[in-house]
């Protein structure tokens, strides 16, 4: 059985479950894919702040300004 990479974060079924009975009658797979993508996401952000790795809002800016020029 293959492992995943470290700090790969698995599914699980009652989770897919849970975003299937929330999916009106008719969806995509990519519908549903791009939720679960969303999903995790969020959960990953919540958790990276929960462990203090966030930016201040100077930081923030000074970042974004390099994506502009």
């Amino acid at each position: 059985m293959r492992r995943p990479n470290k700090g790969f974060k698995m599914l699980t079924k009652l989770r897919i479950k849970d975003q299937i009975d929330k999916m009106p009658e008719h969806f995509t797979i990519d519908e549903l894919i791009e939720k679960l993508i969303l999903i995790d996401k969020i959960e990953s952000g919540i958790k990276q702040s929960e462990n203090g790795k966030v930016i201040s809002e100077q930081e923030l800016e000074n970042e974004m300004e390099g994506w502009f020029k």
